[in-house]
């Protein structure tokens, strides 16, 4: 136990009684954080496509705690499901706490060959349907006066790469949005910061990526090999409680030094 002036700092990542929302919880980073909001004591709710994969995963999740873990199907790239998994949410729980924003896609394709269907495809689900989500969500936010809205954008976002340029303008549209957002909401005591990952272990970048360039990005990172999802909870704990209360309009980069490796 620490004191620092009379304050007890023993419970600041303590999310007993909190309600989080976490999109695309079924697997990778989301199911990681999800199991960790579990752990320290918030009642989950996870959503994604596969309800086969939600419910192992909600079972996973809940393994061995008291807490509540639910799921439901939403595809969040549609127009309407980010209301629907809003009102759903609030249904069941009465409050949303905590959302992180994490489902997102990618269309790997070169600026003179992007479609208009793929551009309009991961706008929806990397960008818009998180504006949908987040606006839905946030008035009970603000009328309790607390707060903590995450969005998962990515290295790619601060970066480039060769054929990500969709996904790239998404993930940096999240990083701006972020930062417009807290000025907005801070007087509501609701704060809101970007996550932005670099290599990980997921199902995402391993199933687009060959083994060449697989080895690229870890020869790109500082610590010389991939992420694992569980080194992304921290971060999520510290932005998601009242650890991280002044913390806003931030983005926390989680990428193994790759950004650094600029030569």
């Amino acid at each position: 136990m620490r004191e620092n002036g009379g304050i007890m700092f023993e419970k600041i990542f303590d999310l007993t009684d909190r309600v989080a929302v976490i999109t695309g919880g079924s697997r990778g980073l989301g199911k990681a954080m999800a199991r960790a909001y579990a752990e320290h004591g918030a009642a989950v709710l996870i959503c994604s496509r596969n309800a086969s994969e939600l419910e192992a995963a909600a079972k996973e999740i809940g393994e061995g705690l008291s807490v509540r873990v639910e799921w439901m199907t939403a595809d969040l790239g549609k127009k309407g499901e980010a209301q629907r998994v809003a009102d759903e949410a609030l249904r069941r729980f009465g409050r949303v706490d905590v959302l992180i924003n994490n489902a997102g896609g990618n269309t790997p394709q070169r600026v003179d060959q992007i479609t208009d269907e793929a551009w309009d495809q991961i706008l929806e689900l990397n960008l818009s349907g998180i504006m949908r989500l987040t606006r839905a969500l946030l008035p009970q936010m603000m009328e309790r006066r607390w707060g903590r809205v995450i969005h998962v954008s990515s290295v790619l976002g601060l970066g480039g790469k060769l054929g990500r340029n969709v996904y790239s303008a998404t993930k940096a549209g999240l990083v701006g949005m972020a930062r417009s957002s807290a000025l907005d909401l801070g007087p509501y005591g609701v704060t809101v910061n970007c996550i932005a990952p670099g290599p990980f272990l997921t199902e995402l970048p391993l199933g687009l990526l060959n083994e060449e360039q697989k080895q690229e990005f870890t020869n790109r990172t500082a610590l010389k090999r991939w992420g694992k999802p569980e080194e992304i909870v921290g971060a999520a704990l510290l932005l998601g409680s009242d650890a991280g209360s002044y913390i806003t309009g931030s983005t926390l980069l989680i990428d193994g030094g790759v950004l650094a490796n600029t030569l």
